[in-house]
């Protein structure tokens, strides 16, 4: 029987083509005597200019995709790889101690990381370390004469099996060339996942074994759908595969012609669907996809991707870019969210048993008011040039939201006093604590909109960490549980005549939206590339009929599973 490889449905569509392995090569060592040592150090030499040109090329990409600031860390790269002294210093290591390139740089690059961990008061030779094991793994590389994966250097289709995908991996991922990803680890709403559903990337994550399983240029069929990648396909396989293919470029073809429609279900309710993004450079994609506003901004992309904090200048200029693109259309732009899986280097915290229960979100930006008040002074001066709506995240108190709008007050008040122009903002708070979404009612007197985050309060309802792979089990987003408060939290805001949006990963999810619908929630964000299949959807729904099955899966559903039966027996053909 062909070898199948089953793990979780992450994104959607039919791919096939050859495995591209994003997994750490061999760089073991050996250090060795030499004999000629002109053709050492010119070996030395070329995969130094090799490393360059690999870095050079990333660098071009990233900036492309990223910016020119997301991209300065690898012209810090380059400067490392031509810096004389280290050049220098394995040139001297192998002329007086006669031995090979590679064991004359390992043995220089310890020496200056142990010079760097010395520096312990100092954050920015902290992450010089990190940068000196990335320019070395680099040029070692080439010495050894080893494939060093790297998403930027592809230059043909493949689909890529990794571990698992991190931030770091994705700053260079080109939609023309990965057809693909397929993930050892990670669950629907992790980072692989987002990012292949943001760029309508088929993907199937938390496979356990498939970067032990599959070999690079091995021929495969991935099924994102299905959560199924076929190993060795025969010739039929493949053809009906690109069959599948073709028909979704041409379902794609069609669903574009919805990009400047409204939303509006069958039976005429309109509701706003809106996109998530991280950084400016997700704006393309947004306006292809025909949001109708930018229902989340996460700004702690501009801290994480940075040496040092951002200045307020360098903050209002994203901010305004992004108001001045999406203008009229609302913003809303979440203030900073660190903690838990998203520490800030270069600011020290105490370590904490755990940090997902710790000083993250809203609670860091009360602690460090300094840093706050430079985030909501962008945010002020940059609303004079569109629709900017700010949320505070992570809110679990009614003390918190007052603290955190007082500061915010004060601050536009001094704004005005130094007669700075101003745009009317609207002030919300993001639902993702469980204690929130009960209180929702006393929250909803004293809030703008609320949006609900449910990737967190999924976590926090059912005691699950969403990263990890022994309870993944336990984090469903269908459970029963998360949709009595999802309607509490609606019908809270609607009884105090506000908005609600919702969004987290269950805004876009073909199962999730016939209940979201029938509870009347008023904006889904969600990942750009879910936009147009989610506006299809709705536009064939019908809200006022759709409140029968919300009454009886709220009253009976006991399970996840029971309420993904009562969904799609009430919407047949919902995940097709």
């Amino acid at each position: 029987m062909r070898a199948m490889l089953k793990g979780i449905a992450a994104s959607d569509g039919i791919v096939c083509g050859q495995v591209y392995r994003l997994v750490e090569p061999n760089l073991t060592v050996q250090q060795r005597a030499i004999t000629n040592l002109d053709y050492e150090l010119n070996r030395f030499h070329q995969a130094l200019e090799a490393a360059v040109s690999d870095v050079e090329t990333i660098k071009t990409r990233a900036t492309k995709n990223l910016g020119t600031d997301s991209a300065q860390v690898f012209s810090a790269h380059i400067a490392m790889l031509q810096d004389p002294e280290l050049i220098t210093a394995v040139e001297t290591q192998i002329r007086q101690r006669k031995i090979n390139a590679e064991a004359a740089l390992a043995a220089v690059a310890r020496t200056y990381e142990t010079s760097f961990q010395g520096l312990t008061d100092n954050p920015y030779m902290q992450e010089r370390i990190t940068d000196l094991h990335d320019v070395t793994k680099r040029v070692t590389a080439h010495l050894l004469q080893v494939a060093l994966p790297d998403l930027a250097l592809v230059n043909h289709p493949v689909i890529v099996v990794t571990h698992d995908l991190i931030p770091s991996d994705t700053v260079s991922v080109n939609p023309r060339y990965i057809l693909g990803f397929v993930t050892d680890l990670g669950g629907r709403t992790s980072h692989s996942s987002i990012l292949a559903r943001s760029m309508a990337i088929p993907a199937v994550v938390g496979t356990q074994h498939a970067t032990d399983q599959l070999t690079n240029g091995e021929m495969v069929i991935l099924n994102g759908t299905r959560g199924q990648v076929m190993v060795a396909p025969d010739d039929d396989e493949l053809a009906s595969a690109q069959a599948a293919m073709h028909e979704r470029a041409a379902n794609l073809k069609r669903l574009s012609k919805l990009r400047h429609h409204g939303t509006v279900s069958k039976d005429g309710v309109g509701v706003t669907l809106a996109a998530n993004i991280g950084t400016a450079n997700d704006l393309p994609s947004v306006l292809q996809n025909g949001a109708e506003a930018v229902g989340l901004m996460r700004t702690e992309f501009l801290y994480m991707d940075a040496d040092q904090l951002p200045s307020e200048d360098e903050q209002f200029a994203i901010y305004k870019q992004v108001l001045t693109a999406m203008a009229p259309r609302p913003v809303v732009i979440r203030t900073l969210d660190i903690g838990g899986d998203k520490p800030l280097p270069y600011l020290k915290q105490k370590p904490e048993t755990n940090p997902f229960m710790g000083a993250r979100a809203i609670r860091q930006s009360l602690t460090h008011q300094q840093i706050f008040r430079s985030q909501l002074r962008a945010l002020l001066r940059a609303s004079a040039f569109g629709n900017l709506r700010i949320m505070f995240p992570m809110i679990a108190t009614l003390d918190e939201f007052r603290q955190a709008k007082a500061i915010y007050d004060d601050e536009r008040s001094k704004l005005t006093v130094a007669q700075v122009p101003l745009g009317s903002i609207k002030i919300g708070m993001m639902v993702e604590v469980p204690a929130a979404a009960l209180l929702a009612d006393r929250f909803a007197q004293e809030v703008d909109f609320m949006s609900i985050g449910t990737n967190d309060l999924i976590g926090y309802t059912m005691a699950a960490d969403r990263t990890n792979q022994d309870v993944a089990y336990l984090y469903q987003p269908y459970h029963p549980a998360i949709f009595r408060l999802v309607n509490r939290v609606i019908a809270a805001a609607h009884g105090a005549g506000i908005p609600v949006a919702m969004c987290g990963e269950m805004a876009g999810d073909p199962i999730a939206v016939p209940l979201l619908l029938g509870m009347g929630l008023d904006e889904f964000s969600m990942g750009a590339g879910s936009i147009l299949k989610t506006r299809r959807l709705i536009g064939q729904l019908s809200a006022h009929d759709l409140q029968a099955l919300v009454e009886t899966t709220l009253n009976q559903a006991s399970t996840s599973q029971e309420v993904i039966t009562m969904v799609q027996a009430a919407v047949p053909g919902i995940l097709t």
